[in-house]
């Protein structure tokens, strides 16, 4: 199983079940920007205790490692818990929808997207990706996070809201790591 197969799998299970999601992360990264090698999948998905029997369920575990422990915990917490294909080593993490202004914000703005021939997928906006990596970058300087805006930005620049990330970008306290990518990829401020 491929990283679009699991896809597909964890789509199907999240809309047969009707649990509001959205595809984020380096899939999303790479969905508008450019290609680069992954191994997870992140979404951010609208679970409650009474979706955890249809999730199990919904995962053999002949096939797949998913624990209802864990599914709890995350829901109680507001964390993630994680779906392993063992046999692919493919991992997703599944983050639990916060109520807070910005999950709101980006479950607003939803894109449904064809990731692959065979299905459809919502996707958070390329703007709600950007600033999540931004703020992944703060937590932890990793380059590969302002790779991707870079490529989200060259790729998808043209459709790209920039008064929303400015606007997002001084609610959540990245305004200089936002200043600093648009002076990277000369974006006239």
């Amino acid at each position: 199983m491929g990283p679009y197969e699991l896809l597909k799998k964890i789509v199907e299970v999240l809309e047969n079940l009707r649990i509001s999601y959205l595809v984020t992360g380096s899939v999303a990264a790479m969905a508008y920007g450019e290609p680069r090698l992954t191994n997870d999948i992140d979404i951010i998905a609208d679970i409650n205790e009474k979706n955890i029997p249809g999730l199990i369920d919904s995962f053999p575990p002949d096939e797949f490692f998913l624990s209802a422990d864990m599914i709890r915990q995350a829901i109680l917490h507001h964390s993630q818990f994680n779906i392993i294909h063992p046999a692919s080593g493919l991992k997703v993490d599944i983050i639990v929808k916060r109520d807070t202004p910005f999950d709101h914000s980006r479950f607003q703005r939803i894109r449904r997207i064809q990731p692959a021939e065979s299905y459809q997928a919502n996707f958070a906006a390329p703007e709600d990706v950007i600033i999540i990596k931004m703020e992944f970058y703060k937590m932890g300087s990793s380059e590969k996070h302002l790779r991707d805006i870079t490529g989200i930005l060259k790729i998808s620049g043209p459709e790209i809201d920039y008064g929303y990330i400015m606007e997002w970008s001084k609610r959540l306290g990245l305004t200089e790591i936002w200043a600093a990518i648009q002076k990277r990829v000369g974006i006239k401020q």
